[in-house]
């Protein structure tokens, strides 16, 4: 049995994404290298402290991202992994502290028993670090990914991820901020690969955040709805024809309201119609959309089955 897992570890390469991360990288990459995983790539954002100096001195390769943001760090990592190397699962873990190296079995028993293609580490399980802001932030963005994507998973920012490189080859990914891990797993349900979480432990980090709770919030629920346009037609049109209506009615309201009182707002009451109009075309949009992405489903399933 240890020679099984030894022999799995030597197909696992270690992603950390690091910046300004000198007070964590070095126990992150001593720990893992204590459990046997040699093939550790730390990926830098251009770090003004000591984090390079240390994750080499540990014995990591360390390579400086050529792009700004986490996503671009992500995309180049992945990118110098499916070349340079033969690894068949990658385990992506933030180098801030949070995360500990000692779950990575956890997250790679799926994997290699032949039950999922990208496990994410759960955070909801132990609350944690958590700050009150962050835990609120989550829970709606997962449940907006919920709605779009209907499937119900609970951590879909988690830092800490293990992947195999079918699942990586297989996924792209564009955006180059924090959005990278909502990205990923629209991506892999779009294409189709088996998703699953386990819980893990959620610890304070070291250091000073770089996440903005509400900027960044923002951007994230904006790319899972922009996102679904080519999954769920229902979803991104349904929220677009939605607002347009409810728009329409408020200011037909009004305007119904002031012609009961002899007043006549003529230009108000085109523009009730125009929204009104409006939504109900998107939400027609959104129905043939849903047509088109279930026939190309069919379609595809059909081709995979050949």
């Amino acid at each position: 049995m240890e020679r099984q897992k030894a022999g799995e570890r030597q197909k696992v390469c270690i992603l950390i994404p690091t910046l300004n991360e000198e007070q964590s990288i070095g126990d992150i990459v001593r720990e893992f290298k204590s459990m046997g995983y040699d093939n550790i790539l730390v990926i830098d954002g251009g770090s003004t402290d000591r984090t390079v100096e240390i994750a080499r001195g540990e014995g990591a390769k360390v390579v400086i991202q050529e792009e700004k943001g986490k996503g671009a760090a992500i995309i180049q990592a992945f990118r110098i992994i499916l070349e340079e190397t033969d690894a068949a699962v990658i385990v992506m873990i933030d180098g801030d502290g949070t995360y500990s190296p000692s779950e990575v079995e956890q997250l790679l028993k799926p994997i290699f028993d032949g039950d999922a293609d990208h496990v994410i580490g759960s955070r909801i399980a132990h609350k944690g670090a958590f700050r009150r802001l962050n835990w609120l932030g989550n829970k709606i963005i997962n449940r907006i990914f919920g709605f779009g994507y209907g499937i119900r998973l609970r951590d879909i920012l988690s830092g800490y991820r293990a992947l195999t490189r079918e699942c990586i080859e297989g996924i792209e990914l564009k955006k180059p901020g924090f959005e990278v891990e909502a990205e990923m797993t629209i991506e892999c349900v779009k294409k189709g690969f088996r998703i699953k979480e386990v819980p893990i432990t959620y610890g304070v980090r070291r250091g000073r955040t770089k996440l903005s709770p509400l900027r960044d919030g923002f951007r994230i629920a904006y790319t899972i709805y922009i996102l679904a346009r080519t999954y769920n037609p229902i979803f991104y049109f349904g929220v677009l024809g939605t607002a347009f209506i409810i728009a329409g009615l408020l200011t037909g309201t009004y305007v119904v309201m002031e012609w009961l009182r002899g007043v006549t707002h003529v230009p108000l009451a085109v523009l009730t119609a125009l929204l009104i109009t409006s939504g109900i075309q998107f939400l027609v949009f959104g129905l043939l959309g849903d047509m088109m992405v279930a026939l190309q489903r069919e379609v595809m399933s059909v081709l995979r089955r050949r």
